[in-house]
């Protein structure tokens, strides 16, 4: 299937949203999603983004039955390990499940490793749900290792009150 891999922009925000909806209705966990259309434009295109993307676009003859040409996504930021120094974590990858299977989803994930790479980067980092079998063996098939299992690291998290909880002095 013919696609193209390219670097988001402002206008493509609107489908990154509804894509990140989708992502989060697959995993179960679409009561946790809280950012907005407005939030991807201000914390990706400001004059220092939080985050980058990159989109995963088909041509008009591919377009889905709601006429959406694009089709896949990934998120990214750049980050430091103690250990390895520069690192790049991928938030999200997301392919719609029509499009699966046809080398979108390794095309997103291999120019977040690119990009990584260019900026000096020693690893990738992501997280991915103990359940999704079919992601986790495709990322193992890439030579990607399983952190907790393999090293014994958890992914911990600390929000709302109890992040403001622990901000007190």
């Amino acid at each position: 299937m013919d696609f193209s891999i390219r670097a988001a922009n402002l206008e493509d925000c609107k489908d990154i949203a509804r894509m990140i909806m989708e992502l989060a209705e697959y995993e179960k966990l679409s009561d946790n999603v809280k950012v907005t259309q407005r939030d991807l434009e201000q914390d990706g295109f400001s004059k220092n983004p939080f985050f980058h993307g990159i989109i995963a676009e088909v041509p008009e003859q591919h377009r889905t039955k709601e006429g959406h040409t694009k089709v896949g996504y990934a998120l990214y930021f750049y980050t430091y390990s103690s250990s390895k120094g520069r690192a790049v974590y991928m938030e999200d990858l997301y392919v719609m499940p029509e499009f699966r299977g046809k080398g979108i989803g390794k095309a997103l994930m291999s120019k977040v490793a690119q990009l990584g790479l260019a900026a000096g980067c020693k690893q990738l980092d992501f997280t991915v749900l103990d359940w999704n079998k079919p992601s986790l063996d495709f990322y193992l098939s890439q030579g990607c290792f399983d952190v907790t299992a393999d090293v014994g690291y958890h992914c911990m998290r600390c929000q709302g009150e109890a992040l403001e909880h622990l901000a007190q002095p």
